[in-house]
């Protein structure tokens, strides 16, 4: 029997009081158990509003909406013990320790919970297990905040902006935390705007414009049939000046083998588009 799909999402549509144009507008798109979903776009695209009527904080929208199979407004409470979210903006009790946190939020679920020692340990947080809440650095809050969401071991987890504002190794700490998590078995919904978390760790995205997808499918392929890719070689003239020198990858390469021959070649590289290339090229839109 095959899996039911972590998330089915119909012609999705909802408009805020007083807006004349919907947030999220006709959306349609599906996320298989197991995999690691990108929901791209700028500020304003509609990205967190989709979360939002997804996990069931929005309520006037229109369409469908099932959570591994069952609609998201049938499951009722029990929907957040098979569902984790972590918030672009983190939350938390100044006064409570990252450990007491923890060992709060789990009562609330009706499901087992992780080990909280072993959680923190995962988030790099250990050392700062008995520390307050309130002298965390903002990177530490995302993180412990990315801990309360695994807490109670959920099949689907809805990160939004989990790298947003942080520095390049905590980012890459918290990507490397999303591909452990995948590794067990756990669905991923993430809205970003950032690029590169979105190329390293998910499987397909959706380029998220004015309400609508414009675009839909792993990012290495949305590279490819966007982009040309390019061979830049590196070399030196007969003088000892560096120079550089770029070829297309298909087609007429006039030059190159001569350039390689002359044993003045110093560097190599093959370039493509990047997904920052492709969202401009294919939204007309910038980041």
């Amino acid at each position: 029997m095959t899996a039911p799909l972590a998330i089915e999402v119909r012609e999705l549509r909802h408009t805020y009081p007083g807006a004349d144009h919907p947030a999220v507008d006709g959306l349609s798109f599906s996320v298989a158990a197991g995999e690691v979903f990108g929901f791209l776009g700028p500020s304003g695209a509609g990205k967190t509003t989709t979360q939002q009527c997804v996990i069931g904080l929005l309520s006037g929208w229109t369409g469908s909406v099932r959570i591994f199979g069952r609609d998201v407004r049938e499951w009722g409470r029990e929907l957040y013990d098979q569902i984790g979210v972590a918030f672009e903006l983190p939350a938390g009790y100044a006064r409570l320790t990252a450990r007491e946190d923890l060992a709060h939020f789990a009562a609330l679920h009706g499901t087992a919970s992780r080990d909280v020692d072993e959680l923190l340990a995962s988030v790099w947080l250990s050392d700062a297990a008995d520390a307050p809440i309130g002298t965390f650095s903002k990177g530490m809050r995302i993180r412990l905040n990315l801990a309360r969401a695994m807490l109670h071991n959920p099949r689907l987890l809805f990160l939004d902006e989990p790298t947003s504002g942080l520095d390049p190794a905590t980012a890459r700490q918290v990507r490397s935390l999303i591909a452990a998590e995948q590794e067990r078995g756990t669905s991923v919904f993430l809205t970003t705007h950032d690029m590169a978390t979105a190329d390293a760790v998910c499987d397909r995205v959706a380029f998220m414009v004015d309400g609508r997808i414009a675009a839909s499918d792993s990012p290495r392929a949305l590279r490819l049939a966007a982009g040309t890719g390019r061979i830049r070689v590196e070399y030196r003239d007969e003088a000892g000046k560096r120079l550089e020198r770029s070829f297309p990858l298909q087609g007429e390469q006039d030059g190159l083998a001569a350039l390689l021959a002359s044993g003045r070649v110093e560097a190599i590289h093959s370039t493509e588009a990047s997904l920052d290339d492709v969202f401009v090229q294919l939204t007309g839109r910038s980041l």
